[in-house]
């Protein structure tokens, strides 16, 4: 009777607890529900557009007000959509409301490095200096790299007084865990085609090869160029000065970035403000009119008319892998395309890619999907930082390929990963494995005896090696066939560029992988002349999550994030990281690594 009363205690108790949980979870949905609706924004006279890129930009913005949706502050913590960013800034070209932009952002953070990113706003912005609107640029707390590049395109570029410019070059460092698998008893069992193809290196090798340093520093030495020649150009120094200062690491106080007319001043917060009101026309007591993005983007758009034709803008964003997710492509994404290419009122559609690739199947499967667009409508391939590998897979049978000079791209190759433990398994924890089976391959690789790690128990024999080795050459060799069949030339033609080797999207250009070189307003006005119309709306795809779907999802993601990043720290990024690497085993058609531009 005890027990039955202790359990029932506990029964009420969780019942109690989480009923208020949820009463909480009510009442903070229903506040964001409330504050996010659909009224239109009132934008007051003399304001300032003012583009703080404070949280992660992803290529698409979500229109569910419960995006991102925080459980402990009781309230949606939403991306920057990149879609949102531009037309905020197409807006105020035209609306005699906004007398400028304020350009505040010390750092840019978005999915596979986010130079592209940067450069997709900075072209906007040059586009809006083409108004008699003035860009200001500041920040309190200093400039990364790729935020300087950015804040660069401004009339006036100010720093606080002991903020900081961060400017090194292009650079990086790559880990590799050869020793380390050999100190636990574990081998990595790699088989790939394309010597380029570096992306199990890490795992065989101690240092980068050849071919993988060749590639590496051309990608990120023409990425350097870009930045370089943009910055020279608009603080009026020359590129071989910049590269002076950059290689001497002169930028080391903001009175150096004074000094070689990196910034106008230095100055304070207030001091800025001041600025702005004197541009604006604002008495000094006058308090300013800022506007953020997030609220402009509500603000009614008087020049935007309603047409029947559309344009579907399809994102790919994330790794290819088996299920479509908001971070992740999967199958799905083709019924997506499917619909598209039925409906008759879509006239073109736009792949917007933003992935290093994946799973060769799911990349199949959509390239189909494409190829049949093609033949019915306009379908035309823009991509974002990052469309390596299964990326550029899935954007091969568009049309035309846009590509941002700033994209990584190509990749065209396979690789298997697969790790024996049979050293760990066998010597280490001394645990022994039986095979048994039918047929002769019915054990193929062995088993993997130790619950949720990917070790098998043996190494691959001569015959199974074989195998896999003949299914990356088949897959290879389809994937040279469609890309030639995309870009009309031969495989021996592109198996010259392809060999796994990553290319820059300038030199990806001259070998005939990219046709011309912009972002995704490129490729619409792209879309829109083939698509032989005058006017049009856009609709994104795929379809978004009910609302409360989409929180129910994030809530179960962000439990676990929480909880990890408690206990982990700083070292949650390199959980992450780890993450990512497992994820990488298999037979996969996907860049050879993560790639971090600071």
């Amino acid at each position: 009777m005890k027990i039955f009363f202790k359990t029932t205690l506990a029964s009420l108790l969780a019942f109690i607890i989480g009923s208020i949980l949820l009463l909480f979870i009510g009442v903070g949905v229903v506040g964001v529900l409330v504050a996010s609706s659909d009224q239109p924004v009132n934008v007051k006279s003399n304001s300032v557009l003012e583009i703080t890129l404070n949280k992660e930009i992803v290529d698409r913005g979500s229109d569910n007000p419960l995006d991102g949706f925080n459980i402990m502050k009781m309230k949606p913590q939403p991306k920057l959509g990149l879609n949102n960013i531009l037309a905020c800034i197409e807006k105020a070209k035209t609306d005699d409301k906004i007398k400028g932009i304020y350009l505040n952002v010390n750092d840019i953070s978005s999915s596979f490095g986010g130079l592209a990113v940067a450069q997709e706003i900075r072209n906007k912005l040059k586009e809006f200096k083409e108004t008699d609107k003035f860009i200001v640029a500041y920040n309190n707390m200093g400039y990364s790299q790729k935020a300087y590049y950015l804040a660069s395109i401004a009339d006036s570029v100010f720093l606080n007084p002991q903020g900081s410019i961060w400017i090194a070059g292009m650079g990086g460092e790559m880990t590799f865990y050869k020793n380390f698998l050999k100190k636990i008893g574990v081998e990595a069992q790699v088989v790939r085609v394309g010597k380029y193809k570096s992306a199990t290196e890490q795992y065989f090798l101690e240092k980068m090869s050849d071919e993988s340093r060749e590639q590496s520093l051309a990608y990120m030495s023409a990425m350097w160029n870009q930045m370089a020649e943009g910055i020279a150009q608009e603080r009026d120094i020359t590129v071989e000065k910049f590269n002076k200062l950059t290689n001497e690491f002169a930028i080391r106080k903001p009175q150096n970035a004074l000094e070689y007319k990196l910034v106008d001043g230095l100055i304070y917060q207030d001091e800025m403000e001041d600025m702005l009101k004197d541009l604006t026309g604002i008495r000094a007591k006058k308090k300013l009119n800022k506007i953020s993005i997030e609220k402009y983007t509500k603000a009614p758009n008087l020049n935007r008319k309603f047409s029947k034709n559309k344009i579907a803008v399809v994102y790919a964003t994330g790794g290819i892998v088996f299920e479509q997710s908001s971070t992740s492509v999967g199958p799905e994404l083709a019924e997506s395309i499917r619909k598209a290419r039925k409906d008759t009122t879509v006239k073109a559609i736009v792949l917007r890619v933003n992935s290093p690739g994946g799973s060769p199947l799911t990349s199949d499967i959509i390239w189909r999907e494409i190829d049949l667009v093609r033949k019915v409508k306009p379908v035309i391939a823009s991509m974002g930082n990052v469309a390596a590998s299964g990326g550029y897979y899935i954007a091969c049978a568009a049309d035309t390929i846009v590509a941002d000079p700033c994209t990584i791209t190509g990749s065209i190759g396979i690789y298997g990963l697969f790790f024996s433990g049979e050293d760990l398994i066998k010597n280490k924890l001394g645990l022994t494995t039986d095979p048994i089976g039918t047929h002769d391959f019915s054990s193929f690789g062995g088993g993997q005896p130790i619950p949720f790690m990917p070790f098998s128990s043996r190494k691959f024999s001569k015959n199974e090696r074989m195998i896999i080795q003949e299914y990356l050459n088949d897959g290879y060799d389809t994937f040279l066939s469609r890309v030639a069949d995309g870009r009309h030339k031969t495989k021996e033609e592109i198996h010259e560029v392809a060999q796994g080797r990553v290319w820059n999207a300038i030199d990806a250009q001259k070998h005939g992988l990219v046709d011309v070189l912009g972002g995704l307003e490129t490729a619409i006005a792209i879309a829109k002349e083939k698509a032989g119309i005058e006017d049009y709306r856009l609709t994104s795809l795929p379809k978004e999550k009910e609302p409360f779907q989409a929180m129910i999802d994030e809530l179960t993601g962000n439990v676990k994030m929480r909880v990890l990043k408690s206990e982990l720290g700083v070292n949650y990024q390199y959980y992450e990281k780890t993450k990512d690497i497992m994820n990488m085993g298999g037979v996969q058609v996907r860049i050879p690594y993560q790639i971090d531009l600071y």
